[in-house]
């Protein structure tokens, strides 16, 4: 079976346009699912962040109301606990490309205050584009691919690409509040963007990139990821 790195945030916060620090970190679905997923199939996970830290769940995404009932909730701290690979993160700067089958990103709003302008990241994205390494990339993580930009050109210019859209972002009360918009930014770097319903699954898959509108996208993702990697 495979090895997968999950590139993950090691924000707690994301800064807003007033400056004050909205707690955040990583949506518990967006782990879990395609966690839950890719570890029952056999493949082994290794999570990365930047610097090395322990990536923070959003404590938002497993309150029974957004996560789905309070069954759903106690099944994602359940899978949240027993993920070691959580607890013992390796640097982002240390992770190597030809290590690992596939790449996966999970989102949540930690990635709007770091990932979006790591220069690990997007040297880690850029690599695993050229070399047509299976890349998943969920919600609001298709911010990491505006940190590929050199002079303003991203290698992902041109790309079908979906992630969490500025309805998703005013229906949250957020999009007033935000310095900039995830699919705003998207958009201005080129790439192909699309989406589909709010709150529904959407996935799109263009050559080795799988992108994901959505928490609700994330475990369809996978299941997209899986049949790349058979």
């Amino acid at each position: 079976m495979g090895k997968i790195l999950f590139v993950m945030t090691g924000a707690s916060y994301w800064t807003l346009r007033d400056g004050t620090r909205h707690p955040t970190g990583y949506w518990a679905e967006e782990f879990t699912a395609p966690y839950a997923a890719l570890t029952g199939a056999g493949h082994e996970i290794v999570v990365a962040t930047p610097g090395g830290v322990v990536p923070h769940v959003d404590v938002m995404s497993l309150r029974p109301a957004m996560a789905g009932g309070e069954q759903v909730a106690l099944e994602q701290e359940g899978v949240i606990r027993g993920a070691g690979e959580l607890r013992r993160p390796v640097a982002l700067a240390t992770a190597r490309l030809e290590d690992y089958d596939a790449v996966y990103y999970p989102g949540g709003h930690g990635p709007m205050e770091d990932l979006w302008q790591d220069a690990d990241s997007g040297r880690l994205l850029t690599a695993a584009l050229a070399a047509g390494t299976p890349l998943a990339v969920v919600c609001h993580a298709p911010v990491a691919l505006l940190a590929t930009r050199r002079d303003g050109v991203s290698p992902f210019a041109g790309y079908r690409v979906t992630a969490y859209t500025n309805d998703e972002e005013e229906a949250v009360g957020l999009a007033s509040r935000a310095r900039w918009l995830a699919e705003d930014e998207l958009v201005a770097m080129g790439v192909e963007f699309s989406r589909g319903e709010v709150w529904k699954p959407y996935t799109v898959v263009d050559r080795n990139l799988y992108t994901g509108q959505n928490p609700a996208s994330a475990g369809p993702l996978a299941r997209q990821l899986l049949d790349g990697l058979s």
